[in-house]
Formats: structure tokens, C-alpha cells, sequence
């Protein structure tokens, strides 16, 4: 009998013991089969990893285009008030310094600066009210490569869909929110150019402001009081100053006024505050200096910002790509370096005839078309793109 109960609690234990491993072989059983089911439910040939996660960060995704939907005329608006505020600041401080110092040299910088203008106010304009171009509806693509999700419609070479204006865009660049407006075929070199003459804006104001800045700021005018006399009296020892004794007559202060008191008579009272000539001059002198100091901080921030902004497009208009397709690109050559191939882009001839293409520069335009405002449209209609690899390989056949 003892030893019949000792089987059995050894039996049992066996049992215990191999309790979990029955239960993780359970679990993984109905986790395939509830993979197998949703699979047989669900199944679709083109769902990848990536396609889900598109799919859950969707509501994300809507929050965020719908917000940048409704941010976009607000930066529009704050693009027109900052840069109207500091031409008016050059109007009302650097133009009357300048024409104090050399009216010759005005004149030259009123032309140049005016040119900077009317081109950074066309560009921005254009870029902003010019439609990127979208694929024609109701006609047949002759080069469709794909099909857009969104859309359900076919998609031309270079063609991407903007989530935020909710279409395809032909050869986009990206949406941007400071133009409220998509960055494409149409407008690309508008954008490019407003960046370009702004930065070439902002080089301008903070070169002639630097002397206006040296002498209002850091020596302190006509007022006195720059920073550089703040800066001797903060590093000054204070240690090794000594206060003076102050000699003169007793006075009395009522708050407004001092009365000096001379042997006991009391003097005719002295006006404490300043006569409203000297506060008029402190006001204006105090606005005087905040316009400097605004105006170099956001000239010089946007000379960062945009500059270095119109350095890294220029970097991939010398390549023949997009922003959109340098991430692609880049994806494409770490790829076939696995395989060892090279990545070759089909839209890339090279630099100098990248530019020319980019910014119109064929049937006989020029030089002009860049220097001044010019309303010449790209080349081609956006859906047909000339092929680099192919264009190559034929002049090879015939050479």
C-alpha cells in the first residue's frame, strides 16, 4: 500500500513538473492557429511589416496633417510679419544712418537691396500660390509605375502622395507648412530661389547692420551706456572701489522733489524726475536699440536655418534627386552593395546639366532668368522624365 501512494506522489510531481512546458506548447499552439485564422481571413499579397505600421500609426498620422493643415496659413502670415517688420526697421534705421554717411554709397545699396527684395517677394509668392502639379485624371499614363494607395489611381515616375493636401504631387519634394503648400514640379525652383535670395537678404542686412550694432549696442550712441561699459563695471574689482564722500548742504526728499535745507531754511525744491524731453529721448532711444538687437537675432537665425536649408537642396538638385528620393536612393544603393551592385539614379546627368534642367536654363534662357523675377516653366509636363542610364547607353551604342 506504501509504496502504491508513493507512485502516485511521484507521479504527480512528474505531472507538476512538466506543467509548463504543456502549457508553453498549448500557448504556441493557439497563437498559430490564431495567426493562421487571422491569415486566412485577412490575407492580402502586398501586406509587409511596413504596410501595418502605416496602418496602426494612421490616427497619429491624421492628427498631424490635419494640424499642419490648419498651421499653414498662420506661418504664411508670420513669414509675411517678420520679414515686413525688419524692412521697415532697415527703412526707418539703416537708410537715414547711411545716407548721413555717404549718399553715393545709398543709392547703390537701395538698388541692391531692392533687387533682394522684389526677388524674395516673387519667389515666395510663386512657391506658395503656384500648384505643384498633380497626374491628369480620366487619361491614360503612358510610364505609370505604380498605384497609389491613397488615391487608387496610377502614379507617374517621381510622383508621391501628400497626405496633407490629400492628392498625388508630381515629383514631389515635401509639403512645406511656410508656404502652405506643396513643393513640386511646378514650383520646386520658386522655392529654391526664395531660399536663396533670402539668405542672400540676410547676409545683406546683418553686413551693413554690424556697424550700426557696434555703435548703438555694444558703444552706446549718442545715450551712452553700451554694453561695453556694462562689461567694464561687472569684471571691474570691487574690492578696489571706494566710495567718495558726498560733500554739500542736508537735503529733504518728498518723492518728487529734493529741497536743500541750509541751516535749517529750506532751499527752493529741485524736480527729481525728468522733464518729458529727456523721457521722450530714453523711449525712443530704448526702441532704437530693441529694432537693432530684434533684427540681428532673427536675420542671423534665419541665415542658419535657411541657409543651411538651401545648402542641402543644392547638394541634391546637383545629384538630379529629391529629398523625398535621396531617402530612397540611399535605401537602393545599401541594397545592391549587399550584392554587390552599384546603384546607379536614372535622373542624374550630371551636375552642371542637373542645374540647367532643374532651373530652365535650355530653349535659349539664360542668365537673366535667374537674376531677375521670371515666370518660365519647368521643363517637361512632369509625368515623362528622360532616363540618364538609358540616355547613356545609347550614346555609347552610337559612339
Amino acid at each position: 500500500m506504501l509504496f502504491l501512494w508513493r507512485r502516485k506522489v511521484q507521479q504527480l510531481i512528474q505531472r507538476l513538473y512538466n506543467l509548463p512546458q504543456k502549457t508553453w506548447k498549448w500557448i504556441q499552439w493557439k497563437y498559430y492557429l490564431f495567426i493562421l485564422t487571422m491569415k486566412a481571413i485577412l490575407y492580402n499579397e502586398f501586406v509587409n511589416m511596413g504596410y501595418s505600421m502605416e496602418v496602426l500609426m494612421e490616427p497619429m498620422v491624421w492628427i498631424v496633417d490635419h494640424f499642419t493643415k490648419v498651421l499653414g496659413p498662420i506661418l504664411v502670415g508670420g513669414v509675411v510679419t517678420l520679414t515686413s517688420s525688419v524692412v521697415a526697421i532697415v527703412y526707418i534705421i539703416g537708410l537715414p544712418y547711411y545716407w548721413q554717411k555717404s549718399p553715393v554709397l545709398t543709392c547703390f545699396l537701395i538698388v541692391l537691396g531692392h533687387w533682394i527684395l522684389i526677388n524674395v517677394t516673387f519667389h515666395f509668392i510663386m512657391a506658395a500660390i503656384t500648384d505643384p502639379g498633380t497626374p491628369p485624371e480620366g487619361i491614360l499614363i503612358s510610364e505609370a509605375v505604380s498605384v497609389c494607395k491613397k488615391c487608387i489611381a496610377p502614379k507617374s515616375p517621381r510622383t508621391h502622395h501628400c497626405s496633407v493636401c490629400n492628392r498625388c504631387i508630381l515629383k514631389m519634394d515635401h509639403h512645406c507648412p511656410w508656404l502652405n503648400n506643396c513643393v513640386g514640379h511646378f514650383n520646386h525652383r520658386y522655392f529654391y530661389m526664395y531660399m536663396v535670395y533670402m539668405t542672400l537678404g540676410t547676409v545683406f542686412i546683418m553686413t551693413l547692420g554690424f556697424e550700426i550694432a557696434y555703435k548703438e549696442i555694444w558703444l552706446g550712441g549718442e545715450m551712452g551706456g553700451g554694453l561695453s561699459d556694462a562689461l567694464d563695471y561687472v569684471i571691474e574689482d570691487n574690492n578696489s572701489r571706494q566710495e567718495e564722500e558726498l560733500e554739500g548742504y542736508p537735503v529733504r526728499v518728498n518723492g518728487t522733489h529734493m529741497m536743500p535745507v541750509y541751516g535749517g531754511t529750506v532751499g527752493s525744491p529741485v524736480l527729481l524726475e525728468p522733464s518729458e524731453e529727456e523721457t521722450e529721448r530714453e523711449r525712443r532711444n530704448y526702441w532704437y536699440r530693441f529694432s537693432i538687437m530684434y533684427t540681428g537675432m532673427l536675420t542671423t537665425g534665419v541665415f542658419f536655418s535657411l541657409g543651411g536649408l538651401a545648402t542641402w537642396h543644392g547638394r541634391l538638385i546637383s545629384r538630379g534627386e529629391t529629398s523625398i528620393e535621396a531617402h530612397i536612393n540611399k535605401k537602393e544603393t545599401e541594397r545592391l552593395a549587399k550584392i554587390s551592385q552599384i546603384y546607379k539614379n536614372p535622373y542624374d546627368f550630371g551636375m552642371s546639366e542637373n542645374w540647367r534642367i532643374f532651373l530652365g536654363l535650355l530653349h535659349g534662357r539664360g542668365l537673366w532668368h535667374i537674376l531677375f523675377p521670371s515666370r518660365h516653366p519647368p521643363i517637361g509636363n512632369g509625368l515623362t522624365w528622360p532616363n540618364a542610364i538609358v540616355s547613356a547607353a545609347s550614346h555609347n551604342k552610337v559612339a
